[in-house]
């Protein structure tokens, strides 16, 4: 198995590449290709003799091509941009990377028919949810913003090419992740981020949309499972199954840091992101019955996790605390 990673350097594809080499299954060599963008972690490029980090553009077709003459035999795709704000402010680098990028991609699996491609997207794609109900995949396509628009583009195109030139594929859709390494353009990092500082913590309205959230260790599990034992053609929602609004998880992170040090930052309600969703929620049971995976990682032991991981966590017996 020699597996081309798009994204590696970003939050979840660097958790993925972390996981299959420490898992004694794998055995296989992986190849890295990332961009580099703002929201790329350098840290993340692995120096192990099994991992190839190469730095290019998954637009450039001839490039990808090179990539997969070698000896490919699976493409695990991450790359992309994903922060909603930013598609709000200017949709173009979504539609670049998300759409051109995967349908470049896609161009160059049609010359090499025997690699497996793995599709990594969002429940974002199903646009909604009210208080109840889940989203299964079966759910209607219904996106609401830019980014979502544009992963529901790629997921046609997998779809289409899959099924037009008999390529072998399968997709993902994930609750929302979290962990350590993610950018702190994202809730919980950034709201770690405020409470070391003691600054204030900003929450869109009154704090109410509520998020699925799922350990991104958890995640990549689950994609290497489909990998492994998923069924060619198939998509398999993966979610986290604890269910919390934004003000709740930023009500939690402040307890976990009072269990800490004193804190002097405080909620903030600033005016809503346009045409915010109000709650995802997955329903997993097919990858759980099909598979056997459910996510392991408690909420809390989670959280303590990433909040361990930020370097700049200078909190008294921070460390003595957050191991117990």
């Amino acid at each position: 198995m020699k597996i081309l990673v798009t994204g590696g350097c970003g939050f979840i594809g660097s958790a993925f590449i972390r996981f299959l080499l420490q898992n004694p299954a794998f055995d296989g060599q992986i190849v890295n290709l990332d961009s580099l963008s703002y929201a790329a972690n350098r840290e993340h490029i692995m120096n192990h003799p099994s991992a190839q980090f190469i730095h290019g553009n998954i637009c450039d077709q001839r490039l990808v091509e090179n990539i997969l003459a070698e000896g490919v035999t699976h493409i695990v795709h991450f790359a992309a941009e994903t922060h909603v704000d930013r598609s709000i402010v200017s949709a173009y680098p979504f539609i670049e990377t998300n759409v051109l990028g995967t349908l470049s991609l896609l161009e160059a699996v049609r010359k090499f028919p025997n690699i497996h491609f793995h599709h990594v997207s969002t429940d974002e794609v199903y646009g909604s949810l009210t208080d109840n109900g889940f989203f299964n995949e079966q759910s209607n396509y219904q996106p609401n913003s830019p980014y979502a628009a544009s992963k529901a583009a790629s997921d046609h195109l997998v779809r289409s090419f899959a099924n037009t030139y008999h390529l072998s594929a399968t997709l993902s859709h994930c609750s929302n992740n979290y962990g350590p390494g993610q950018n702190s353009e994202k809730l919980i990092p950034q709201m770690i981020e405020r409470l070391i500082a003691k600054k204030p913590l900003p929450v869109y309205g009154k704090g109410d949309n509520i998020r699925d959230w799922l350990y991104v260790d958890d995640h990549v599990e689950a994609i290497w499972m489909i990998l492994n034992s998923g069924k060619r053609g198939e998509t398999y929602n993966i979610g986290g199954g604890t269910e919390l609004s934004n003000l709740e998880m930023v009500q939690l992170l402040i307890e976990l840091f009072s269990e800490l040090a004193d804190t002097q930052s405080e909620i903030q309600f600033v005016n809503d992101r346009p045409g915010h969703d109000f709650r995802y929620a997955i329903d997993f049971s097919k990858i759980r019955n099909v598979l056997g995976w459910f996510p392991k990682t408690p909420l809390r032991e989670g959280l303590i996790k990433t909040i361990h991981s930020y370097k700049k966590c200078s909190l008294p017996s921070c460390d003595a605390n957050l191991r117990a």
